[in-house]
């Protein structure tokens, strides 16, 4: 980290924190201030401590964070950074520590001197993180002193004091999640892991070490890396494969706006863009996002057009064209960032497009200059994709619904339900005919549509669009979607509020529930996004004592079962090995029935460690998928082959 250019220079004390409301309605409300108290909430927490780090790191007093998921399950977050201010502040009366602690939006990023540009989503800070733990204890290495003080519930418990001498600097919290609040508090590895590489990326040359302290659980991992940017596309592109070895890469400032992307182009078929605004994922995109992207597509026709690569000056290579296979990081650093949209993921702020245009427009020129052989190879790639393009508009059209009168546009295999309300509309995506028979006849005709799917599907992440569309079970879900894929996706259109994939519980039926997924996140994203896809979850046995008839979803629940109900020879014991062994009443009572049936709902925590994951389950490379498979067979309790 080059921290004699990055420091901010202004003082850093009691005045430069700004207090601006109570801390009462988090324990209230505290999905207002977190997101959520599931999972996502509960990680959140982690995020609010880490983002003050990281803001010290932006402002060049930081370059170590060290996270700990503590034995307890509590965390430990540590930095080398100044140390919160100790001193009194002037409004509240109280240390700074106290009051960064015990008051909502009370820190340096609020202030007009503090930090120039800051992290943090919500930017509550670590005060709802106080609000949200049974206990935090703060430790602060400043002035050559260590101050500790310790908080239950948000109430400080001890007075701020001195514990000890140290030449050290920094500040150490750590805290155990309220049980009361929170739906789970146990901590994931993984999701801490990815967003700590993630920042650790996103700014290079810092050291973020994250360790795990469970029992059995232990491990450690560090990460620095000194290339930023390149190194984090090469990191996602690990699982593809890349057309050109040079990954294009440029940093600069603008005023108050720095502008730091890399990008490289795959021979993959589908767009990986991700835009990051003061090291927060934008999901939504935003202003800076669509700066790089007007800049791409105007600089590779201009480029395209003066090598005569395109045959006319009318023609031009779409925007999509130009992003296929494309892998791009584009990260602005910014103050006083304006988010929007419905997850407040979305930079507004309109000054960011044009710096973000202007700085890409100039650097990809250059680089497609000073590099005419890799230009070659983006500019043959975004060609091919053109007139893969123009063949996928017309398979497009035979997915399309004609109107309303023209009913029979739906697919021939699809029993469509009465209901018109999408609201209380779903749909069984069933695998197999004979699976579907059943489930025809035993669904709530009312408000259940049943699709068929005959074998496994086309794998889309080895297929272009038009191959793709010429897929007799992918055409059919579109269009009985209705809502469209792509850039044409509309969810006003969307037909049924639940899609249920319901496969056998085995390998093959795992398989196509995978490459049903890799559909849905390749080309209909939205729809996982926002929670309408599921899965049902079949019983894998029927056992039967006298009158007593039950069903039973894992090894596990069969014998606490049988051991409730007695081993014996009166015991009749019926294995499920595929759907199509159930008839239509069991599959009702089973896996149909709204009253009885259990759907897991599919997220996506983060799109890049989705696509990760979807690139190497499916990709053409092998052995980043040996590795998996070596790397997680310990995990697996009960394979079904």
């Amino acid at each position: 980290m080059e921290t004699n250019e990055n420091k901010v220079n202004h003082a850093y004390g009691a005045e430069q924190i700004q207090v601006l409301e109570g801390l009462d309605p988090v324990r209230k409300r505290p999905g207002m201030y977190i997101g959520s108290t599931g999972s996502r909430g509960l990680h959140h927490l982690v995020y609010e401590v880490v983002d003050n780090a990281i803001d010290e790191a932006l402002a060049g007093h930081c370059d170590k964070i060290y996270v700990s998921i503590d034995p307890d399950n509590g965390i430990t977050v540590k930095d080398n950074g100044r140390g919160i201010p100790v001193e009194i502040h002037p409004k509240t009366g109280k240390s700074t520590v106290e009051t960064v602690l015990t008051v909502l939006h009370a820190g340096g990023k609020f202030g007009a001197g503090g930090y120039k540009v800051s992290g943090g989503l919500h930017g509550v800070g670590v005060s709802v993180v106080n609000a949200l733990s049974k206990e935090l204890i703060v430790e602060v290495k400043i002035n050559g002193k260590i101050y500790r003080q310790e908080f239950a519930y948000g109430v400080p418990q001890t007075e701020l004091e001195i514990v000890g001498e140290t030449t050290e600097r920094g500040t150490c919290v750590r805290f155990m999640p309220d049980d009361a609040v929170f739906e789970e508090t146990q901590y994931k590895y993984d999701t801490l892991e990815h967003r700590l590489r993630e920042l650790a990326f996103l700014n290079k040359g810092i050291h973020i070490t994250l360790e795990d302290k469970r029992e059995d659980l232990q491990k450690v991992k560090e990460f620095h890396y000194t290339g930023g940017l390149v190194e984090f596309v090469r990191y996602i592109n690990k699982n593809k494969s890349p057309i050109h070895d040079d990954v294009i890469y440029f940093e600069k400032k603008q005023g108050d706006y720095t502008v730091e992307i890399a990008m490289q182009y795959t021979d993959a078929y589908v767009e990986n863009v991700y835009s990051f605004a003061n090291n927060i994922n934008t999901h939504e995109g935003g202003m800076h996002l669509t700066g790089f992207k007007t800049a791409l597509t105007r600089v590779i026709n201009d480029y395209a057009k003066k090598s005569n690569f395109l045959k006319s000056k009318e023609d031009n290579l779409m925007g999509e064209d130009i992003r296929e296979g494309l892998t791009a990081v584009v990260s602005i650093k910014l103050p006083d960032p304006q988010y929007e949209g419905q997850t407040k993921t979305k930079l507004g702020n309109p000054q960011a497009r044009s710096a973000v245009e202007t700085i890409s427009g100039d650097n990809i020129t250059i680089f497609l200059d000073e590099n005419p052989a890799s230009a070659r190879i983006i500019v043959d790639k975004a060609l091919r994709a053109q007139r893969a393009r123009e063949a996928a508009k017309k398979a497009r059209e035979l997915t399309r619904r004609k109107s309303v009168l023209e009913s029979t546009s739906l697919p021939g295999k699809l029993a469509d339900c009465a209901e018109k309300d999408p609201v209380k509309s779903e749909i069984y995506l069933v695998e197999g005919d004979s699976a579907g028979g059943s489930a025809k006849q035993g669904r709530d005709r009312k408000t259940q549509a049943i699709l068929p799917l005959r074998g496994k599907i086309l794998n889309v992440e080895k297929s272009r669009l038009d191959r793709i569309l010429s897929s007799d079970e992918i055409r059919n879900m579109i269009t009985a979607f209705g809502c469209g894929i792509s850039n044409e996706f509309d969810e006003e259109k969307l037909r049924y509020h639940k899609i249920v994939i319901m496969t056998d519980a085995d390998v093959d039926g795992a398989h196509i529930r995978t490459l049903i997924l890799t559909f849905f996140f390749r080309y209909m994203r939205p729809l996982i996004e926002k929670g309408y896809v599921y899965i049902a979850q079949p019983p894998l046995f029927r056992i039967k004592k006298g009158r007593r008839e039950e069903y039973v979803y894992s090894d596990k629940e069969l014998n606490e079962r049988l051991e409730e109900i007695g081993r014996s020879n009166q015991v009749e014991l019926q294995r499920y090995k595929g759907l199509g062994e159930m008839n239509a009443e069991q599959l009702w009572d089973t896996t149909m029935n709204p009253a009885t049936r259990t759907l897991l709902r599919v997220t996506i925590e983060d799109a890049s460690m989705a696509d990760d994951i979807f690139s190497m389950l499916m990709g053409d490379k092998v052995e980043p998928r040996r590795n998996f498979i070596q790397e997680n067979a310990k995990y697996v309790k009960n394979l079904d082959v």
